[in-house]
């Protein structure tokens, strides 16, 4: 068998060659991955969503019903303490702890004959021991215009008996997509039969 003399330079490219194939060969095994593994997360560029155009602020104005009794009630109570389940913490004038589920209808003007633009779909609950004031968790499904099958979401605070309410924007669907802004709730009317709330939205979206 042949020996192969290298000279004291050669011998030392020889062997620095031979380390990087070793360890270039032993990285690539170590990163190779299961081809089976999922990407959780990536970052992609705004403009594959569309978001290259400048927001635009959106007002929107309309009329909630809120009609708790007769035939054609919009509101059902889903949950709360009853009279014999009540303690000295729950036993509130204010019905904390009571929940209930809407399907509101909203319209143009406070007529409930004028136009339907959409409706407002979710819970409210009595959150208060101490005065009325109600947690909001909905969204705003609109049926008209430019905006028909897109959802705007709030979810805050509704003081009732102040004048007016406001209450966070948190996002959105459709035109609303990345949505942000907040809510301006004021009673229109109000009886044991329904209530009528005013609302003013101002939103940014693209």
């Amino acid at each position: 068998m042949a020996t192969i003399i290298l000279a004291k330079p050669q011998r030392s490219i020889f062997l620095l060659i031979l380390f990087f194939t070793i360890f270039s060969f032993s990285t690539s095994l170590a990163i190779t991955e299961d081809p089976s593994d999922e990407v959780f997360s990536k970052f992609i560029s705004p403009s594959s969503l569309g978001l290259t155009k400048r927001e635009k602020l959106s007002h929107l104005h309309f009329y909630l019903h809120d009609i708790v009794s007769g035939k054609n009630a919009t509101v059902i109570r889903v949950a709360g303490a009853t009279n014999a389940k009540r303690t000295a913490s729950t036993s509130s004038p204010f019905s904390f702890g009571s929940v209930y589920m809407i399907d509101d209808p909203l319209t143009m003007k406070p007529d409930i004959n004028s136009t339907m633009v959409g409706r407002a779909q979710g819970l409210y609950s009595y959150a208060s021991q101490s005065e009325l004031s109600l947690l909001m968790v909905l969204n705003f499904a609109f049926t008209h215009g430019k905006f028909n099958g897109s959802t705007l979401s709030v979810l805050g605070r509704n003081n009732v008996l102040s004048t007016v309410r406001e209450m966070p924007i948190l996002g959105g669907s459709g035109v609303f997509r990345f949505a942000r802004g907040y809510a301006q709730a004021k009673t229109y009317s109000i009886n044991f039969f329904e209530a009528i709330v005013e609302y003013n939205i101002y939103v940014f979206h693209y």
